[in-house]
């Protein structure tokens, strides 16, 4: 039998030397596949370096581009205006978006404050319908355990001959009384836990606002844009301003060393006049009233007017007096 064994080997083992062979091919597997995704991984991280070197290379370029014209006498002025007017454009971005992120919180709490108004209304109903019900049972309950305390001591102060006939009958009414009270008091309970359902439940969300409220949130923010560009009196500025947040600077020749000066002088005045100009309610609620009869929407569910119907720029002085001039705020950017 040993000799046997030596010359065909253990089934025991066989099996051991199997398992050991599968366990080592999953091994591999699994390696092979983590190999996989480690120069997969290599790969990708080798692409962002690309990128990031291109990045940093374009970045340099700028920064040489923008000393080449700091060093020169001819351009430095030009580089301090374009920076000026950039900063500017930015001043009015942010100006127009702290406009339209206040306007949009307003509406939505407005909206929100109608939507809890009526869903507190509605659970104060149920409430007071509930404690009218609970009223009345409680009464119920009150006047039902007087009556059976009243038969108890009826029953108690019977004669013998008395009570002997008439046991059988109070005891089933007195049987009937306590059920009864059972009854209510489940009643009762019940209203209770309604009633705790009620002042537990979760207010509603804020649900957003509709297409109506946003059309008329971007009438008013258009408005808004309308007003800034109206306040510049100086459209050239304005025009200015808006090249100098599309383009690098260099790409814009502002003049001569005076004429940088005087623009200069032009953007200071146009800052301060935008700081202090804040009494403009009643002149952005007439421009917006007129701006509703004249834009369109391309489908009933768009919250964006066509550019081309926002119209002229609206022009309203401190008279009240109205002129238009052809200046789109959407299409012109």
């Amino acid at each position: 039998m040993s000799s046997l064994t030596a010359i065909f080997g253990n089934s025991e083992d066989k099996s051991e030397d199997s398992e050991k062979l599968l366990n080592l091919y999953w091994n591999r597997a699994e390696l092979k596949k983590e190999f996989a995704g480690m120069r997969d991984e290599q790969y990708r991280l080798r692409d962002r370096i690309k990128e990031q070197e291109g990045a940093t290379a374009r970045l340099q370029q700028k920064l040489d581009h923008l000393e080449d014209l700091l060093i020169d006498p001819d351009w430095v002025y030009n580089v301090v205006v374009f920076y000026q007017l950039r900063g500017l454009a930015l001043r009015c971005e942010r100006k127009v978006e702290r406009f339209a992120e206040q306007l949009k919180q307003q509406r939505e709490q407005k909206q929100h404050s109608k939507v809890m108004q009526r869903w507190n209304e509605a659970r104060e109903a149920e409430a007071k319908e509930l404690n009218h019900l609970l009223f009345e049972t409680h009464n119920s309950i009150q006047m039902l355990e007087d009556q059976l305390q009243s038969e108890r001591r009826r029953l108690s102060n019977m004669s013998g001959l008395m009570k002997l006939f008439r046991k059988r009958s109070l005891t089933k009414l007195l049987d009937q009384l306590a059920d009864q009270i059972d009854s209510v008091q489940q009643e009762e309970l019940a209203l209770n836990a309604q009633l705790d359902e009620i002042r537990g439940r979760v207010p509603p969300d804020n649900e957003g606002l509709d297409v109506s409220a946003k059309r008329s949130i971007n009438l008013m923010i258009f408005a808004f844009v309308q007003q800034i560009v109206a306040n510049f009196r100086d459209i050239q500025l304005a025009a200015m301003a808006k090249e100098s947040s599309e383009k690098s600077v260099g790409a814009i020749n502002f003049g001569t060393r005076h004429e940088c000066a005087e623009l200069l002088d032009r953007i200071a005045d146009r800052i301060a006049a935008m700081d202090d100009k804040n009494d403009f309610a009643e002149q952005l609620q007439k421009r917006a009233r007129m701006m509703s009869e004249r834009v369109k929407f391309r489908e009933e569910a768009d919250a964006v007017p066509i550019a081309s119907s926002l119209g002229p720029l609206i022009l309203i002085d401190g008279n009240g007096v109205i002129k238009e001039k052809d200046v789109n705020v959407l299409s012109d950017n």
